[in-house]
């Protein structure tokens, strides 16, 4: 391989900027790090008609400064990924009192008026998380040491990066040497490496996905964020790039019980669980013959405990896998299927 993940260097603690949202589906970003880093969070600041509440403290940039952040994340997703010009006179006056400014966006920060300048005169640093490797290589298809779980989804945005964080987490627990393997901007946060597949030319998608996750020690078990959908009429492309480059040994399917459409796409139907699992073993296979499906991450945050179980339920039927919730359930049972 010529490329290896590109290693992020942020400085933290963070300041969380949730511009005026009011989707929470538009504020993962935020949500994950506070749920992964919650330690590296030291505060929250809006805009007005903003609505998400992570929970933390109410801090302007200057306050978050005096209070020890090092840097203000952006913690949003706007509509395409673009920075909005009436963002800037806060990010300016971020870079003013001290600090970074981090970013998993479409849209460089230094294309953002006059923040290049600011940041230049501060001393402090503008990172693009979302910006890949300019070297990365074309996919070989060449099998590579060590092991590797997948996880996929019937929709974006219902949990995949937080089942391999939470499976990762619950190895290592465990004993079992597991990494997290980040493909996303927030993922990439979290790791402090990894590449953002979707910003990555589509020649080299696969190439990309074969650098997240390269040899390691035949024991050893990465855990690789998904990415879109394949039934996704606008993220299918990154989802078969990155599942085909992963070369996964298994898969885990991500899905949102109560999901009936595709978020924003309401035209697409959310496919059934026995549907979704053939597609992706079927295109999992190309890459890694012996791929096999070894659980089903249900997100059931929106559910009482007595619905979750019963869909956690049904779905282990229809699958014939164990089906769980990352941030509800043991993961016991899940671990010793991936483990074989």
């Amino acid at each position: 391989m010529s490329a290896t993940p590109a290693r992020v260097v942020l400085h933290m603690p963070y300041l969380l900027f949730l511009g005026e949202e009011t989707n929470p589906l538009k504020a993962k970003t935020a949500f994950g790090l506070r749920d992964w880093s919650a330690h590296d969070c030291i505060g929250q600041t809006r805009l007005p008609g903003g609505t998400i509440d992570l929970g933390l403290a109410e801090l302007d940039p200057v306050a978050a400064a005096a209070a020890g952040a090092r840097s203000l994340v952006i913690g949003v997703t706007p509509v395409g990924g673009r920075i909005p010009a009436h963002w800037s006179p806060l990010l300016i006056a971020a870079v003013e009192a001290g600090l970074d400014i981090v970013s998993g966006l479409h849209t460089p920060l230094e294309s953002v008026p006059g923040l290049a300048q600011a940041a230049l005169r501060s001393g402090v640093r503008l990172v693009d998380v979302r910006r890949p490797p300019d070297n990365l290589p074309r996919a070989t298809g060449k099998r590579r040491s060590g092991k590797r779980v997948a996880m996929v989804g019937t929709d974006c945005a219902l949990g995949k990066k937080y089942t391999a964080l939470a499976l990762a987490r619950a190895m290592r627990g465990q004993g079992i040497d597991a990494d997290f393997r980040a493909t996303g901007q927030t993922g990439i946060m979290i790791a402090g490496a990894g590449i953002a597949v979707d910003a990555v030319i589509a020649d080299f998608i696969a190439g990309a996905a074969e650098c997240i996750s390269p040899d390691a020690a035949p024991d050893h078990w990465d855990l690789i964020e998904g990415q879109g959908s394949l039934f996704h009429p606008a993220y299918a492309g990154v989802t078969l790039g990155l599942l085909h480059g992963s070369q996964a040994d298994g898969l885990v399917l991500c899905h949102d019980p109560l999901r009936t459409h595709l978020v924003s796409w309401p035209d697409y139907p959310v496919p059934g669980l026995v549907v979704a699992r053939d597609l992706y073993l079927q295109a999992a296979r190309l890459t890694n013959p012996g791929a096999r499906l070894v659980g089903v991450s249900l997100n059931t945050s929106a559910m009482d405990a007595a619905a979750a179980q019963e869909a956690l339920e049904r779905a282990e039927r229809e699958l014939g896998v164990p089906a769980f919730d990352p941030m509800r359930s043991p993961l016991d049972r899940a671990l010793a299927s991936i483990m074989g």
